[in-house]
C-alpha cells in the first residue's frame, strides 16, 4: 500500500491520545478521519487536516456509515468511558460504550467485507487485581472496577474475532500515560494544575484520596507510536505498552510541587471521600514483546513528564486559557476520551 492512499479512522479523537495519534498519522502520509459525537466541540489540539465523521460506539448504524464514508484501511479505537472512579457510579453506560461499543465496531468491520486492520486501545485496568507483577500479555485478567471489566470484555472480544473471524485485530494494553493534554479530571492533571495555581496564589490546597497509589506512568506520544507500530506487523497480536517502572502519587507530588518551589505537604489534604471502592495493588507492565517485536521503547522519563505538565499548566495560566478537554463523566468524556 503506498503512502498516499493510506487512510485511517481514529475514534476517541478528542481525548488525550487522539490528537497525538492524528499528528503521527498525518506525518506518515495518511488521510486521517476522526469519529466525533454529533454536535461535539472539537478541541484545537485535533489537527485541522483531520476529516471529521459523526458516530457513536453505542450506535451500530453510525459506525457502519462512518466506515463507508472514510473507507479506512486502519481503524484505531481509542474511544471509551475513561474514568475508573466514575465507572462505579454508572456501570451500565460504561459497559455499553467501553465494552459493547467494541463489539459493535468489530461487527461493522466484519460486515464491511474490506480487509481492515483494527487497533483496540486496551488498559492495564484489565489486570487490576493481579497477584503477580510485572504483568505481561499472558497474565490472567483480573479487573476490579466496572471500567476494568468493560475493558476486559472488549480485550477478549478482539481476541475472539481475531481467532474466529480472521480479522486483523490487535490490542495495545496501555499502562497509565500522561502529557500536557491530559484531561483536567485525572489525578495527574489535578496535581500539576494545583501546583501551578497554588504557586500563583490562586488556590491554597489540593484534596486527594489515596496517596500510596503506585502506577507505571509513561508519555502519551510514545504510546500512540506503539499503536501505529502494532498495525504495521504481518500478524495481529497483543502488546503490553509500559515503562516497567513504578512511581507513587507522593513521588508525583514531590516533582510537581518542587518544580514551582513548593512543599506539597503544606498544601495537600487527604480526603477519604475520594478513595476508590477498590484500588489496584501494583500495576507494572512488562513491555518485552513490544520492545522486541515492534522495536518500541519509551523516550521520556517520569520526572520529565511531570515537569512538562506543570510547565504547560503555568503557560495556560499566563494565557488565561482554560483547558479544552471535557472532564470524565461528561457525555463527551463517556464517548470520546481515551484510556489510561
Amino acid at each position: 500500500m503506498s503512502e498516499v492512499n493510506r487512510r485511517a479512522l481514529v475514534t476517541g479523537v478528542t481525548g488525550q491520545d487522539g490528537p497525538y495519534l492524528c499528528e503521527l498519522l498525518l506525518a506518515e502520509g495518511y488521510e486521517v478521519h476522526g469519529l466525533v459525537m454529533p454536535g461535539e466541540v472539537v478541541p484545537p489540539e485535533v489537527p485541522g487536516a483531520v476529516q471529521l465523521r459523526e458516530g457513536l460506539l453505542t450506535d451500530s448504524a453510525s459506525l457502519q456509515a462512518a466506515l463507508a464514508a472514510a473507507r479506512p484501511q486502519e481503524i484505531y479505537n481509542l474511544a471509551a468511558a475513561t474514568s475508573v472512579a466514575a465507572s462505579f457510579d454508572d456501570p451500565v453506560a460504561v459497559a455499553d460504550v467501553t465494552g459493547l461499543g467494541v463489539l459493535r465496531l468489530l461487527q461493522a468491520v466484519r460486515g464491511s467485507g474490506a480487509p481492515l486492520r483494527l487497533l483496540q486501545a486496551s488498559s492495564s485496568e484489565i489486570f487490576g487485581g493481579a497477584m503477580t507483577s510485572p504483568q505481561d500479555e499472558t497474565t490472567a485478567l483480573c479487573p476490579i472496577s466496572p471500567y476494568g471489566v468493560a475493558k476486559a470484555f472488549a480485550h477478549q472480544t478482539v481476541q475472539l474475532y481475531r481467532r474466529s473471524h480472521g480479522i486483523f485485530a490487535a490490542t495495545v494494553i496501555l499502562y497509565n500515560h500522561e502529557s500536557p493534554r491530559r484531561g483536567p479530571g485525572f489525578v495527574t492533571r489535578k496535581i500539576t494544575t494545583a501546583a501551578a495555581r497554588i504557586s500563583r496564589g490562586l488556590e491554597g490546597e489540593l484534596r486527594l484520596g489515596n496517596l500510596d497509589v503506585v502506577r507505571d506512568w509513561g508519555y502519551a506520544p510514545d504510546y500512540v507510536r506503539a499503536m501505529h507500530l502494532a498495525l504495521q506487523q504481518e500478524a495481529a497480536d497483543d502488546y503490553v505498552v509500559a515503562t516497567g517502572e513504578t512511581h507513587s502519587l507522593r513521588e508525583l507530588l514531590d516533582i510537581a510541587f518542587s518544580s514551582v518551589g513548593l512543599d506539597w505537604h503544606r498544601h495537600v489534604v487527604t480526603d477519604p471521600g475520594l478513595l476508590r471502592p477498590a484500588e489496584p495493588v501494583r500495576l507494572c507492565g512488562d513491555a518485552t514483546r513490544a520492545r522486541t517485536r515492534l522495536g518500541w521503547a519509551p523516550t521520556r522519563d517520569f520526572a520529565a513528564i511531570v515537569r512538562e505538565m506543570v510547565a504547560a499548566d503555568l503557560d495556560r495560566l499566563n494565557q488565561a486559557v482554560p483547558p479544552a478537554a471535557p472532564a470524565p463523566g461528561t457525555p463527551a468524556a463517556l464517548h470520546q476520551q481515551p484510556p489510561g
